[in-house]
């Protein structure tokens, strides 16, 4: 597994110096625990601004975990080979401008394992997912293609499980399912089905929606509890001795996400909180505002299910892909208003400031832990939860 940088700080900082100085000098070790706390944040930061890198020579399943090799990966080669305005802002969505409408687009590619699980299967996943990329850009989604690969000797019954099941989610989200493709592999070059959808919608508010729009003393926002969708993933393989009552949460966002905007216009930015987790989320945010990020333990709704579990399982809740919740920010003045707003809608029932926003250690993401302390949130590193969507 490829350490993080935040290893490499704190290996760095037990060495007993500091880099050296603008000049090439080797500079004396702070002294006191808040002089090395900075030394360590001063060498993180150091790290995180030089420029991405792929060190592997071939993809690793760590490069599909939403964690830093992800970042790594789209940073390094596509952002570097696509690279244009339309592109790096890294959003879920693009805002495009088009015979004077502004429109959202969008696409992704489902490749869950299992096919079936507890709340959900392939086909809604993959038609809330991309419903739910277009409504945190601010847009109504309308319109969504749909592309299958299917591996031969694939049911038939299950074919049309699946079909059906985006149908029933298309509905529900008030989008259709207006163009596609099909292909089929030899048996053993796929995995049963594999999905891609991509998705169009209207941006019809004044709204300038991203991640980089955060300032100090804004409000981070999460819908509802965190985790019921990888947990239900990871347990439904039934590669482990564990049983626990829980769902998926895959759901369409766009009726939650018009309540929000409806009640607070003035939203910065909102995610939907899929591969990576939250923390992906704050790290986003904290990277591309260049501001810090500093979020409250005991603020983080998740289900004692699915929190039993991640204890048996050694995985952080913060890390585990959700399919039906999102992450907003607002400014701090507004987030009563926020909660409210999403607290009003019933997917939005357990809505919760989590954190904010603030001047201090720009580029970090910390967290205030139940007992009282501090400790990073760093990036996903390695991939203990795979293809949970």
């Amino acid at each position: 597994m490829t350490r993080s940088w935040i290893d490499e700080a704190l290996a760095q900082s037990e060495q007993g110096h500091q880099g050296p100085d603008a000049e090439g000098r080797r500079q004396l070790p702070l002294a006191g625990s808040a002089g090395r706390e900075q030394q360590v944040l001063d060498r993180i930061d150091r790290a995180r601004r030089r420029r991405p890198k792929v060190r592997e020579e071939r993809v690793t399943m760590s490069h599909g975990s939403g964690g830093k090799a992800t970042h790594t990966l789209i940073e390094a080669i596509f952002l570097d080979a696509f690279r244009n305005p339309l592109l790096e802002p890294l959003e879920d969505a693009a805002r495009l401008a088009v015979g004077g409408a502004r429109i959202a687009l969008t696409t992704d590619s489902y490749v869950v394992s299992p096919l079936f699980f507890p709340g959900g299967d392939i086909g809604d996943l993959a038609v809330n997912g991309t419903v739910n990329d277009l409504s945190v850009a601010g847009a109504t989604p309308l319109y969504l293609s749909a592309g299958f690969i299917l591996e031969e000797g694939f049911p038939v019954a299950d074919l049309n499980r699946v079909v059906e099941s985006m149908r029933d989610a298309a509905a529900a989200a008030g989008v259709q399912v207006v163009t596609g493709d099909t292909k089929v592999v030899q048996k053993g070059k796929a995995d049963g089905c594999y999905i891609n959808t991509a998705g169009v919608g209207v941006i019809e508010r004044d709204c300038a929606l991203g991640v980089a729009q955060a300032r100090p003393g804004d409000a981070i926002i999460v819908s509802g509890p965190i985790g019921d969708h990888g947990i239900t993933i990871m347990l439904a393989r039934g590669e482990l001795d564990i049983e626990a009552d829980v769902r998926s949460d895959t759901a369409p966002l766009n009726g939650l996400v018009a309540g929000l905007l409806d009640t607070v216009p003035e939203v910065r930015a909102m995610r939907d909180a899929t591969r990576g987790g939250v923390a992906t989320i704050l790290n986003e945010i904290a990277k591309a505002a260049d501001v810090g990020v500093l979020a409250v333990e005991d603020a983080i709704p998740v289900r004692p299910e699915v929190r039993g579990a991640c204890e048996l399982l050694g995985i952080d809740p913060m890390y585990v892909a959700c399919e039906g919740r999102l992450v907003a920010v607002v400014p701090g003045e507004a987030a009563g208003r926020a909660v409210a707003a999403l607290r009003a809608h019933p997917l939005g029932e357990q809505a919760a400031v989590i954190g904010r926003v603030r001047e201090e250690q720009p580029g970090i993401v910390q967290l205030k832990t139940a007992f009282g302390g501090t400790r990073i949130v760093d990036l996903l590193v390695g991939d203990p939860l795979p293809r949970i969507c």
